[in-house]
């Protein structure tokens, strides 16, 4: 099922929750809505149910005009996030419970629901009742139940939240399986941005009901569109370090800092320097240096070692080898080919 969203506004009152969003979705991809709290993730996906009526614009599923269509005659299948599993059913119950909505006879509707059960892996646990299930179960069977009616859409309203990390990337894996399986089009909601990098074909970054970008994972990391994406997308966050521009060198301060020829921007307009920790790394000499910086400290970070130096006003963040010796007073550093940005300090916009 191809989703468009066709300049989609939704207020509540003089709160502009959604801003003339335009959207596509092509048939079978997982995308999800990423952004901080309040950014308007959830009320898409409820435009997008039909849950929320939409203040302005258009939505369409395959070329067809639902804009105003209820949400029950819209095909879709809703995981929120807190499973909303009905207590006193059983699984059996529970998944089977939208296709006796449907009229559907029985033994028919127990039958698809036993299926769609195997297939999340809840088969054993038909006649339990969800206060007899874990967490990461009552997920499985809250999927179950918005599959047994064979939606043309899926849409996930953060439905990892409540679980531990463990389990999240579990649970993560299993959803893209099955997306995978059924060739469904799911949204998937979440403020997580490693979960979304590991479940997502495409991504859609919010900030404040509009879209800052809409692109791949690799994409959204490797090319932001503005100082916006850059900061929000990547762990450790990326580096940033204020300053102006001229004629090749990026003046931070104290700091001269030689920039590599791709990079260019306005003379003298405030800028941020923008790098990720794997972008600037230890020189093996000095005459390949693009600047040298003081170090302040160097810790371990899971498998990674991190140092961190003061370039300018800024604390920066630099992977190095396990076994690297560094002079404390000054480091010679080069930067790599990419990863590495300058964008407005005002509006945010990418210059190189």
């Amino acid at each position: 099922m191809h989703i468009e969203l066709k300049e989609v506004s939704k207020h509540f009152g003089p709160v502009k929750a959604v801003d003339n969003l335009s959207l596509s979705i092509d048939s079978g991809q997982l995308v999800s809505l990423l952004g901080p709290s309040g950014c308007g993730k959830t009320t898409i996906l409820n435009v997008i149910s039909g849950i929320l009526p939409v203040t302005s614009g258009t939505i369409l599923f395959d070329g067809q005009d639902v804009t105003k269509l209820s949400p029950e005659k819209r095909g879709i299948g809703l995981v929120f996030q807190n499973y909303a599993l009905y207590p006193h059913m059983t699984v059996l119950e529970n998944i089977s419970f939208p296709l006796m909505v449907q009229k559907m006879p029985k033994k028919e509707r127990h039958a698809r629901a036993a299926e769609y059960a195997e297939l999340v892996q809840v088969k054993e646990l038909l006649n339990r009742k969800p206060a007899q299930l874990s967490g990461g179960q009552q997920q499985r069977v809250a999927i179950a139940r918005a599959l047994s009616k064979k939606p043309g859409i899926l849409l996930l309203d953060e439905p990892l939240s409540n679980l531990d990390a463990q389990l999240r990337i579990e649970m993560r894996e299993e959803i893209r399986r099955l997306q995978r399986e059924m060739k469904i089009t799911t949204i998937f909601v979440t403020h997580d941005q490693e979960e979304s990098a590991g479940i997502s074909d495409k991504i859609a970054l919010l900030q404040q009901g509009i879209t800052q970008q809409y692109a791949s994972p690799r994409d959204l990391y490797d090319n932001p569109a503005n100082l916006f994406t850059a900061s929000f997308i990547g762990a450790p966050s990326i580096n940033r370090v204020p300053g102006k521009y001229r004629e090749g060198v990026f003046y931070a301060e104290t700091a001269q800092i030689k920039l590599p020829p791709q990079l260019k921007a306005p003379q003298d307009r405030d800028l941020i320097l923008a790098f990720r920790a794997e972008s600037l790394i230890v020189s093996s000499n000095w005459e390949e240096t693009h600047l040298g910086a003081p170090l302040d400290d160097v810790y371990a970070a899971g498998k990674d070692y991190l140092a961190l130096l003061r370039i300018g006003s800024a604390l920066c963040r630099i992977y190095i080898p396990e076994d690297q010796a560094l002079d404390k007073h000054d480091v010679p550093l080069r930067f790599r080919n990419k990863g590495v940005f300058l964008f407005d300090a005002e509006t945010g916009e990418r210059y190189s």
